[in-house]
């Protein structure tokens, strides 16, 4: 296997080498209380401390060797053809749920006087009522009075790049995003995975013009052989399927498709909340989703035929088997404490992020797992998440990972 590929992912513990992420900004700012649900956040972050905090993980990951790539140095040189960029503001205009022809012309007009680097970060802040002066009001709805403060929403959940898209083998799923307000954020993928000149040609598993969901939060490549997907509030078992199909006909290594249906709400949006890899051998889990969890395995049949099973076993034993471990090891988050367990899952934490087998990294604030991981010997890596962690998304959630290098 060739490690020099723009995507390289055959492991969820590999030694880290290459990693997306995107630094908040100012769309942070533009979350306000009446509309908190609409931008599917629970709380209002501190800017400041959000940036400083975000800046603390990137550094860390350079500490260890790792090259960090930032989504908004991409899309500058995505857009770098006039051509392109003009292609993107139609469609991020349209995405955005602006169909009249005044309305959208007054906003070509607004993000034509920006340069590349200003319109990204506004196209991603927002375009409130007050930055266009002069719309035609040339039919119904762009004249019809609205009390909504913005004509483009803010895109606030876009540090959560694991989302948009997922790594797996050599290519990727470009996913559909199970609310409106974030498949905005799937099409700064598609441009860069279209035309950045170090990512286009990358193998598509799953494309964002299908119909049903599936987010990168539900998608862990536990070997070169075994991928696990959540079923779960935001991805569905069609979207599983398609991309088992997908990966199962190309000439990749993958096997097996392990779909863990975990339950349908907020708290245990996506599966990497509840369950992550940290070592060969040993995953941290929420306690709470073991007893409903069913898991179903998926493999290649006959013809264009999948087989299709459920799996009738404690979820250490469904891993055993499948990875081919002598034995695993399941830490409980919040080390068996119910209350801690509630409290630190709720702040993600079994959402850690792995640099090499036996080496994550976690919230801070997650001190009770932290400290059964390490007795665990797995080595924790900390940084602060007073503001970050109000966002419903822990390290493993606001970084994509690109390239890493082959377990052993």
């Amino acid at each position: 296997m060739n490690t020099d590929n723009s995507i390289f992912i055959y492991s969820e513990i590999g030694q880290l080498k290459s990693v997306l992420l995107h630094c908040p900004g100012e769309e942070i700012e533009n979350i306000v209380p009446d509309y908190l649900r609409r931008l599917l956040f629970d709380e209002i972050a501190y800017l400041k401390q959000a940036i400083k905090e975000h800046n603390q993980f990137a550094q860390l990951l350079r500490n260890e060797g790792v090259e960090v790539v930032y989504l908004t140095d991409l899309m500058k040189e995505v857009l770098q053809s006039e051509e392109v960029k003009k292609q993107f503001l139609l469609d991020f205009i349209k995405e955005g749920r602006i169909d009249t022809e005044g309305l959208t012309e007054a906003l070509v007009e607004y993000f034509s006087h920006f340069s590349n680097n200003e319109l990204i970060h506004k196209c991603i802040s927002g375009v409130r009522k007050e930055d266009l002066h002069h719309i035609k009001r040339k039919s119904l709805g762009d004249m019809v009075k609205n009390a909504y403060p913005f004509y483009l929403d803010p895109i606030p959940n876009l540090y959560f790049q694991r989302d948009p898209f997922a790594s797996i083998g050599s290519g990727i799923t470009l996913n559909v995003m199970s609310a409106n307000t974030r498949n905005r954020e799937t099409l700064f993928a598609k441009y860069i995975f279209d035309h950045h000149p170090r990512f286009k040609n990358i193998r598509r598993w799953y494309d964002r013009d299908t119909t049903h969901a599936i987010e990168g939060g539900d998608i862990l490549v536990l070997s070169e052989k075994v991928v696990a997907i959540g079923i779960s509030l935001r991805t569905e078992a069609e979207a599983i399927e398609k991309t088992a199909r997908n990966l199962f006909e190309s000439n990749e290594s993958f096997e097996t498709v392990l779909a863990f249906d975990i339950p349908k709400t907020r708290a245990y949006m996506h599966l990497d909340t509840v369950f992550t890899m940290v070592d060969y051998d040993q995953f941290t889990i929420f306690p709470q989703i073991e007893s409903p969890l069913d898991v179903y395995s998926i493999r290649k049949g006959i013809g264009d035929h999948l087989q299709i099973s459920s799996e009738a076993d404690e979820l250490s034993a469904i891993l055993k088997k499948y990875l081919d471990l002598p034995a695993v090891n399941l830490i409980p988050c919040g080390n068996g404490d119910p209350i801690a367990a509630g409290r630190e899952q709720w702040n993600d934490g079994s959402n850690t992020l792995a640099i090499s087998p036996g080496k994550v990294v976690c919230y801070n604030r997650n001190y009770v797992t932290n400290e059964a991981l390490r007795q665990h010997n797995i080595e924790v890596l900390e940084f602060e998440s007073y503001e970050l962690s109000r966002g419903r998304g822990g390290p493993r959630c606001m970084s994509m990972p690109l390239v890493r290098d082959i377990l052993h």
